[in-house]
């Protein structure tokens, strides 16, 4: 079974304190649940018919073709499955928590075709599987089979959070819920819980050709790691770090409020989102280059090439202040005044140290702004 905190992308720096980012929510005593048993005939029936659906934007099908097999196998053999985990909307469809995988599958395979590249969906022809099934698509096997197939039943569990309203406890249910082997992080959660124009946005900006290279991987995470980086973005750049220098954030909390509190902002908001994002990218790839979020080695004299979290905020929101004060490009020397900055020892500290107290925020920023633009907070 997988654990989403030891999940990590090769070329992004892991701090460990942002790893141990847990906080407590007492929505979570406002849900209730129960159980039900549909067969796979008719879990692909509600998922053709929408009355389950994939999270807008939730994690893409990720199994290889092995899981999918043994998966269809141990269907075929009558073997007990993880339970489903569904959460109840207001009109009464049911979002997929955990189990898109086994759905997916089941649907391809009767269907099929495999998700995972498009091509004719047959189990794996490996000694891993029966050879009653091996290499057979669901149209070759036995009308027996194909009757035990569909008539199979995988319990689902289903969560409607009745108080508050905003499904902030659900978030908790996602994180809590750990079967399948591949479990969700806290992005694909907030994926799945806070679905709305925002969402669509981070996947809208996710792409941008400058963002893409300046984090430093072409393609998209399937983890949605690069999606979290723009929300931080945002979020912390709203932190009153004045009135709260001697508190600590929980980023993860600070992300999920950001979120469920721009359900239902209007549109000028997200043009605003969208353009502050573009602009400082823009900026900060003109006159840093494609190694702006990276750091240096601890002798200070080479280049860390992966992406550093708090490298990354702090050059990203003291862009963004300094171009909203009217900073104007008049030399040829950021990216020096840029190595300056990491060489600082107070910049150093506040990078690697308590990276989520406000203090340590607040002194990063500060800094960038002051040796970057000659400017204050």
């Amino acid at each position: 079974m997988e654990d989403f905190d030891n999940i990590t992308n090769s070329h992004i720096e892991s701090l460990e304190d942002e790893k141990n980012d847990d906080f407590s929510n007492d929505d979570l005593f406002n849900i209730t649940s129960w159980g039900t048993d549909p067969s796979v005939r008719e879990l692909i029936t509600m998922y053709d018919e929408k009355d389950i659906i994939k999270p807008e934007l939730q994690r893409k099908y990720v199994w290889e073709k092995k899981e999918s097999s043994r998966f269809v196998e141990s269907i075929l053999l009558g073997l007990p499955v993880p339970s489903l985990f569904f959460a109840n909307t207001k009109d009464d469809t049911r979002l997929i928590i955990d189990g898109y995988q086994r759905i997916k599958t089941v649907v391809d395979y009767s269907k099929g075709i495999w998700s995972g590249d498009g091509s004719v969906f047959k189990l794996t022809n490996s000694k891993l599987i029966n050879e009653r099934w091996r290499n057979k698509s669901f149209n070759e096997l036995s009308e027996d089979d194909r009757r035990r197939f569909r008539n199979y039943t995988i319990h689902a569990i289903i969560f409607e959070q009745r108080e508050p309203k905003n499904d902030s406890g659900l978030f908790q249910v996602f994180e809590r819920i750990n079967t399948s082997g591949e479990t969700l992080n806290p992005q694909e959660i907030r994926n799945c819980v806070y679905q709305g124009r925002l969402n669509s946005l981070l996947f809208k900006l996710n792409k941008y050709e400058k963002w893409r290279t300046l984090f430093g991987d072409k393609n998209e995470d399937k983890r949605m790691l690069d999606l979290e980086f723009i929300l931080r973005f945002f979020a912390l750049k709203e932190v009153n770090l004045v009135d709260n220098q001697n508190g600590y954030i929980s980023l993860k909390k600070l992300l999920n409020d950001y979120m469920k509190d721009h359900i239902q902002s209007e549109s000028s908001f997200f043009d605003s989102l969208e353009s502050l994002f573009i602009g400082t990218i823009d900026f900060i790839y003109s006159n840093f280059g494609t190694e702006a979020f990276y750091n240096l080695q601890n002798d200070l004299q080479i280049i860390r090439r992966r992406f550093y979290p708090t490298v990354y905020d702090s050059i990203m929101i003291a862009t963004s202040i300094a171009m909203e004060k009217g900073y104007r490009v008049t030399d040829c020397q950021l990216e020096s005044k840029r190595i300056t900055l990491l060489k600082d020892a107070e910049y150093r500290n506040s990078i690697t140290q308590g990276t989520m107290q406000c203090q340590n925020i607040r002194t990063r920023i500060e800094k960038a702004l002051i040796i970057l633009y000659n400017m204050n907070l």
